[in-house]
């Protein structure tokens, strides 16, 4: 491999770096766990209970978790024999896409599919392990959002019952100055603690990819 080649390897992992976060956010189990765990926060009633930092770095430790059998391929088929100067970066790149697709599939809607191949006019391929990625990428992420839409509305609603319930007892008592999520939000951590609220909320999340 001549100084030219080299230069230009360097330069392309450059670039696979600088967008590495857009990458963490779309092709991965990220957005999902980070939208689930803000509507959360936002359910509870605490602006920053638990705080952004917390949120985003549990956010990222399941994600590593989850997505821990996609990386193991890829580590074997695509990064390993890379190191190891086995293949070319473009083939390690290539060999990489397969794994990666095949967890955004199971997880996209077909519906969402044929959105984007409606709107990119493109026919539908004999195998969905020919979708591009320009199809799969924004139809994984519309169908990741639905679904962390859905687990927030599950999580939402015993909380906003209690807010409810709440509310309603101190108009009874006359007390419509006092704002009834300070009264309430006592009473959600309580309830969130006595049904082992984090257990349960996690495990919902990993459950949910497989």
């Amino acid at each position: 491999m001549n100084i030219n080649d080299k230069i230009i390897e360097v330069f392309l992992l450059i670039s696979f770096l600088s967008i590495l976060p857009p990458i963490l956010i779309m092709f991965t189990s990220f957005t999902r766990i980070v939208v689930v765990l803000s509507f959360l926060r936002q359910a509870i009633g605490g602006q920053q209970i638990p705080p952004t930092p917390v949120i985003i770095g549990l956010a990222l430790f399941l994600t590593l978790f989850i997505m821990s059998p996609t990386i193991d391929v890829i580590n074997r088929d695509a990064i390993s024999p890379y190191m190891n100067k086995q293949i070319t970066m473009q083939e390690a790149f290539k060999r990489s896409e397969s794994p990666i697709k095949t967890f955004m599939l199971k997880q996209t809607r077909e519906k969402d599919i044929a959105l984007f191949l409606n709107i990119a006019k493109e026919k539908v391929p004999s195998d969905s392990g020919k979708l591009s990625l320009k199809i799969v990428v924004p139809a994984f992420a519309i169908s990741e959002l639905k679904t962390a839409f859905e687990i927030g509305f599950l999580i939402y609603l015993p909380f906003l019952v209690l807010d409810m319930v709440v509310s309603s007892i101190l108009l009874s008592m006359g007390m419509m100055m006092l704002p009834p999520v300070l009264i309430s939000l006592p009473f959600k951590l309580l309830l969130f603690v006595l049904i082992d609220g984090w257990n349960l909320v996690v495990g919902s999340i990993v459950r949910s990819f497989q």
